[in-house]
């Protein structure tokens, strides 16, 4: 158990952990993953060290409906000074981008049990969140948004990847190009020429003035550390996923003491060449990343 600490603010988690998805919806596919369930757990059991009130969605209960009922229903209740912790465990996913200016540019998704969750819906709804709250998205998936700008390499034998097969998400996306279309173009509608294109922001592995910059409308801080570069693909494991493992062997029960920053390092320094944790930061974000981790 994580070593406890008194909240000053209001914390909420949500926390989604997928071993597989609904053939149904995804062509025949179930995605079967050993190990993200239990990584959702591991982070439920972190949330409530330290008071963060959080809800848990595993598998079947991780639907599209759920999950952004749980996003919303914090972005509804937190307020300025409050934390907001989200983590992802599944495989990540792709499908055609109908809003985006190059013919072949894809958008990232997590795949959730009946369908798939946007990236430019997840930064839609992050947008939402009143200014000064502050979000911890902890992904331990695949892509990071120029994917289709670089090959990805495969992954090592004898390993389980949480890429979904790219032939998987072609005949998915096929199948389904009307709802994933109508979702793009509303998203894109409601969210406005303003917003920063979510695959943008995405591409970018550390802080970047520029980016911050160009988001400055965005309301909350928002600190994301995800599983891998763009051309790697993130493990699965026999307990843990690889990316959360680590983060679970540097947090040491709330042992750890440094920033966001020092944080994401020693999670890369301890994972292989072949998967490398991503960080980036989006709005007004500089404080945050000298905060110690998960601190309300």
């Amino acid at each position: 158990m994580a070593k406890k600490a008194t909240p000053k603010g209001t914390g909420l988690a949500v926390h989604i952990g997928l071993n597989a998805v609904d053939p149904k919806q995804y062509e025949g596919w179930s995605g079967p993953l050993n190990a993200c369930e239990a990584d959702a757990n591991d982070m439920t059991d972190i949330s409530k060290a330290f008071k963060i009130k959080p809800t848990t969605l595993l598998t079947a209960q991780a639907t599209r409906a759920k999950v952004l009922a749980a996003i919303r229903a914090a972005a509804k209740k937190l307020k300025k000074g409050d934390f907001f912790l989200l983590s992802y465990s599944g495989h990540g996913g792709q499908v055609a981008d109908v809003t985006g200016e190059e013919d072949d540019k894809q958008d990232e998704t997590w795949c959730l049990f009946d369908g798939q969750l946007i990236d430019d819906e997840l930064y839609l709804e992050l947008s939402r969140f009143a200014s000064g709250v502050r979000i911890l998205v902890l992904s331990d998936s695949c892509h990071s948004g120029t994917v289709t700008r670089d090959r990805p390499v495969p992954p090592p034998p004898g390993t389980r990847s949480k890429m979904m097969p790219p032939d998987i998400a072609r005949k998915t996306y096929d199948a389904h190009k009307d709802f994933y279309d109508g979702l793009q173009k509303s998203v894109s509608k409601a969210a406005g020429k303003a917003q920063l294109d979510p695959d943008t922001m995405l591409s970018h592995v550390t802080v970047d003035p520029r980016i911050v910059k160009l988001a400055k409308k965005f309301k909350p801080a928002v600190v994301l550390i995800s599983g891998c570069q763009d051309n790697q693909t993130s493990l699965d494991g026999d307990h843990n996923g690889a990316f959360t493992e680590q983060l679970l062997k540097v947090w040491d029960s709330g042992t750890f003491k440094g920033t966001y920053k020092t944080f994401h390092a020693q999670i890369k320094s301890g994972l292989p060449s072949s998967q490398t944790p991503n960080l980036f930061a989006l709005g007004t974000a500089a404080v945050f990343l000298k905060q110690q981790p998960f601190t309300v």
